[in-house]
């Protein structure tokens, strides 16, 4: 379960920094012939790095629970 939480919380925080890094670099995305409009990474950023706090956070706690 730690090793799971580790990864799942990185996995997101990594998701969160790219989607920055879209925003500053205007990087444009694609997905087959849909072309991602920016605003998606206004979303997606709070979102990936709550999934990522969350998932820090539980590690903390089964650590403490431990």
């Amino acid at each position: 379960m730690r090793s799971y939480l580790r990864v799942s919380g990185a996995l997101f925080g990594v998701i969160a920094l790219l989607h920055i890094l879209r925003l500053l670099g205007h990087w444009p995305a694609q997905i087959a012939n849909w072309t991602v409009p920016i605003s998606v990474s206004w979303i997606a950023i709070p979102a990936a790095a709550a999934l990522s706090i969350w998932a820090f956070r539980l590690l903390r706690q089964t650590a403490v629970s431990s």
